[in-house]
């Protein structure tokens, strides 16, 4: 199907639903089909944790006429498998409104989706008709399934308790990540490069011991993949249903009390590194899961976009501020009990300023 195919066409429209933990890569992935279309007009729709914009921002950026700028939308604050009727029924028929119809959506959930409730959407009467997944794609950081995170067996998970007691079997984090896995037609194991081959075996045998049924495993690197491998599956996944098992299974809803977020500003920073390592201090010491926004550093005309998983961060400089106040913004994200705005705005602000 090319872009000039008329709105009035009754093929339905596919749908990739991009999901993962925090952090995994999705929206690296989705940069890479951006600029990769292979002569498909795409839509995408960004879900973010917290009112910080930065991965629609992101892909705002990578903007071209095969995917241009009012063709991506973003829903922030608010998880879409809890807002299907509120926002996200009424953001895909804006999708589908488009004067150019799109040949393909790709949504990209947050790291605290289930993507279950976010499937049974498609039975909607208004988008059935015109609508289909054409597959969920799962990304997993290799490093930290490799390393035993939200492994079913019982040894795994007490040796990795042994490193950080934070982490347990139980935790929402693990249901969390089987939902995501249960509902995958493909499973990408993200940062492949960073392990080697025997963490990466043990990263594909972890995923094929938790998964409810057989699923290709494709590692990669720096969300580059033949687009080709993960688009026009043509699963029809709402459809099937009954073969992608959640914990949310006979519950009317779920919730998201367990993780919370804080948006923290400061005034621009001297040092980057020092910034990194404050990041780093909040990983271990206040269990952030994922800290990530724009910084301001002194001297530099370019804005640098910060990332990080845990204790691992990655900087980059993205654009120039042009016009744009400089300032730096980040989003930390953790679960609910760890979150101390103060405190965490201590360690940032002590850790940048005191060289400034």
């Amino acid at each position: 199907m090319s872009a000039s195919t008329p709105a009035t066409t009754l093929e339905k429209i596919p749908v990739t639903i991009v999901t993962g933990f925090l952090g995994a890569g999705k929206t690296t992935l989705i940069r890479h089909l951006m600029t990769n279309p292979q002569g498909r007009r795409l839509a995408v729709l960004v879900n973010e944790f917290g009112t910080l914009g930065v991965d629609g921002d992101i892909l705002k950026s990578c903007a071209d006429e095969n995917c241009p700028e009012e063709n991506i939308l973003e829903l922030a604050n608010g998880c879409i498998c809890c807002t299907v009727a509120d926002d996200f029924i009424p953001t895909v028929e804006r999708l589908m409104a488009l004067p150019q119809r799109p040949d393909h959506i790709l949504i990209e959930t947050s790291g605290l989706a289930l993507p279950k409730p976010l499937l049974k959407a498609f039975e909607w009467p208004g988008i059935r008709s015109r609508i289909t997944v054409d597959g969920v794609v799962t990304l997993a950081d290799a490093e930290a399934v490799a390393d035993g995170r939200f492994a079913p067996d019982p040894a795994a998970v007490e040796a990795q308790r042994l490193a950080d007691d934070s982490l347990d079997h139980d935790t929402p984090l693990a249901e969390v990540f089987e939902d995501q896995l249960a509902c995958a037609d493909i499973v990408l194991l993200t940062k492949a490069d960073l392990v080697d081959a025997e963490k990466l075996a043990r990263a594909r045998a972890a995923i094929t011991e938790i998964a409810p049924r057989p699923l290709p495993i494709v590692a990669m690197n720096d969300g580059v993949i033949d687009p080709q491998v993960i688009l026009g599956l043509e699963a029809a996944a709402e459809d099937d249903l009954a073969a992608r098992p959640s914990h949310h299974d006979g519950h009317d809803d779920h919730e998201h009390e367990d993780f919370d977020s804080v948006v923290i500003d400061l005034p621009e920073i001297a040092d980057p590194e020092e910034l990194a390592e404050a990041v780093r201090i909040l990983a271990r010491e206040q269990q952030i899961l994922r800290v990530k926004g724009y910084v301001a550093v002194a001297g530099k005309p370019m804005r640098m976009l910060l990332q990080a998983v845990g204790e691992r961060v990655r900087t980059q400089y993205d654009r120039p501020w042009g016009a744009a106040p400089r300032m730096t913004r980040l989003v930390a994200i953790a679960e609910h009990d760890h979150i101390d705005p103060v405190a965490i705005r201590a360690v940032l602000a002590g850790r940048t300023t005191q060289k400034a």
